[in-house]
């Protein structure tokens, strides 16, 4: 096949297509656990929050209108443009370091990578936001790389401290992009140490975290103290690092995966070269430490393989590199057999989701549904509904008092109910629990009315989230009245079970967890 004199048309496409695919899909899946707990930024603006900086819930401020427009679509459309904006990036990355075919190849790829063109560019995570800037701090390097007039640019080292600074406040490993660059200056442009822009450009990177070190000095640094707390150091641990790996490789794309490391060990054994050399030093540096340093920390925890995820987009344009410099391809068989996979895995998903009769995890009736990744995204506006109108008879009848609150003991699936049962009924949602499972619920207490002595609640129990609501709420409550169960149905089938419980009562109020 002839190749184009312009990629620029084939890269818009690309990402229209993309656009308009996640735009009709948005509405057939309902938000999953981390998206609806990412909501909850929104609802209480914070410097910080207790897991991750507050760029996310920037994002879903500006895309749901301050809230008004809350939805499916409206709380996933930052995510989808973030999507196409980094696509841009690595589009023009690969322009600047070779050729627009490279660039074109690099963004099929970024599309093709279930993490970068999906998990990233489709759901409501930090990652989100963080890609367009993460992509955008790499297309600065690479323009302080290759043009010497750049160098002694003030505004391109300041943008640069900009943009890193700005991906740290979606989430800090994005200082992994100055210890990457900063390795890169080592090895190759020692002379910048000497370049006051740099020092300048780090600085301001250091000014954009203010508001997560002012919030965590206010709380005395509880992030980093609960997630410390995590890091068990037992011993080696293979089976997590080989958990890691098999994660990196679903999560990129077995497809992308495979080629990637095929094309890393390729230029190691330089059977591919980049024009030049700094370029493909730069591109190691930029990947490998972050990827070591987390394979390091899952030989001894639990890791998850999203975080790693950005290491993985340095690496897509040594791929891109092999392929430019092989027999002329527009669109190479094995990049349409990777989306072609990607497109596969999310028919299949979405006819899970929406028709399987069967659930894919526990069937016990005691954890009925446990572990099935499909009923986090659906089930919980017919919930809502359904409870809706079991409150409505609980107070006519007299069952229970109309100023009857809903309590979680954990934000998951607090988020959920917080999203589509509290906020469309504005029935208070109110945690009950340990900071370590409620996380930001107990700054949500703050900002609600707190439960009273006499007072009503309802719990809400899944099935695929068993909980002992007597030991749970019993030592708050005079009296727990024995559940209601309401069905989850799909293709004919019960999927799931909610367990409504009527708590009766208050004698107890829980003592706040954050003063």
């Amino acid at each position: 096949m002839l190749l184009v004199k312009s990629y620029t048309k084939p890269v818009l496409y690309l990402i229209g297509i993309n656009i308009i695919i996640k735009l009709l899909l948005a509405p057939l899946l309902e938000l999953g656990n981390d998206e609806v707990y990412y909501w909850t930024y929104l609802l209480r603006p914070d410097w910080n929050y207790f897991d991750h900086p507050p760029m996310v819930g920037w994002m879903m401020r500006v895309f749901t209108l301050n809230g008004l427009w809350a939805n499916e679509l409206s709380l996933r459309l930052g995510s989808i443009i973030a999507y196409a904006i980094s696509t841009w990036f690595i589009f023009k990355i690969g322009k600047l370091l070779s050729s627009e075919r490279m660039g074109w190849y690099a963004a099929i790829l970024y599309s093709a990578s279930i993490y970068t063109g999906f998990i990233a560019g489709f759901f409501v995570l930090p990652d989100s936001p963080q890609m367009p800037f993460w992509t955008a701090a790499l297309y600065i390097m690479a323009h302080l790389m290759l043009r010497k007039a750049d160098e002694n640019n003030w505004s391109v080292w300041i943008l640069l401290g900009l943009v890193i600074g700005l991906a740290t406040l979606c989430k800090v490993h994005a200082l992994f992009l100055w210890a990457g660059f900063g390795l890169f200056i080592l090895i190759q442009k020692r002379e910048w140490l000497t370049n006051p822009r740099l020092y300048t450009a780090a600085l301001i990177t250091i000014l954009c975290l203010a508001p997560i070190l002012y919030w965590n000095i206010e709380y005395d640094f509880i992030t980093y103290r609960f997630h410390s707390e995590r890091v068990s150091n037992t011993g080696i641990q293979l089976s997590t690092f080989f958990q890691e790996i098999g994660g990196e490789l679903l999560y990129q794309n077995p497809i992308v995966f495979v080629l990637v490391w095929i094309a890393v060990v390729f230029f190691a054994l330089k059977k591919i070269r980049f024009k030049l050399n700094r370029i493909g030093t730069w591109l190691i540096c930029m990947s490998m430490p972050m990827l070591l340093i987390f394979w390091g920390i899952a030989l001894f925890n639990p890791t998850l393989p999203h975080w790693t995820g950005p290491a993985y987009i340095p690496l897509y344009f040594f791929v891109a590199c092999w392929f430019e410099q092989g027999k002329p391809v527009f669109f190479p068989f094995v990049f349409k057999f990777a989306l072609a996979f990607v497109a596969t895995i999310l028919i299949v998903a979405i006819i899970a989701v929406q028709f399987s009769p069967v659930n894919f995890g526990s069937k016990s009736p005691e954890s009925y549904g446990e572990y099935c990744p499909t009923l986090d995204l659906s089930g919980w506006k017919n919930l809502g509904e359904n409870f809706k109108q079991m409150v409505a008879e609980d107070v006519q009848k007299g069952d229970m008092n109309k100023d009857a609150v809903l309590v979680t003991n954990k934000w998951f699936p607090g988020g959920h109910l917080e999203f589509y049962i509290s906020r469309p009924m504005q029935m208070p949602l109110i945690g009950i629990g340990q900071l370590q499972d409620l996380h930001q619920f107990a700054w949500l207490n703050k900002e609600r009315p707190i439960l009273k002595l006499g007072m009503d609640a309802y719990a809400i129990v899944p099935s695929n989230l068993p909980l002992n609501v007597a030991e749970t709420y019993g030592p708050y409550f005079k009296k727990i009245e024995k559940p209601e169960k309401l069905l989850q149905q799909r293709g004919g089938g019960v999927v799931r079970y909610f367990y409504v419980y009527q708590l009766k009562d208050c004698i107890k109020v829980p003592t706040p967890l954050i003063p």
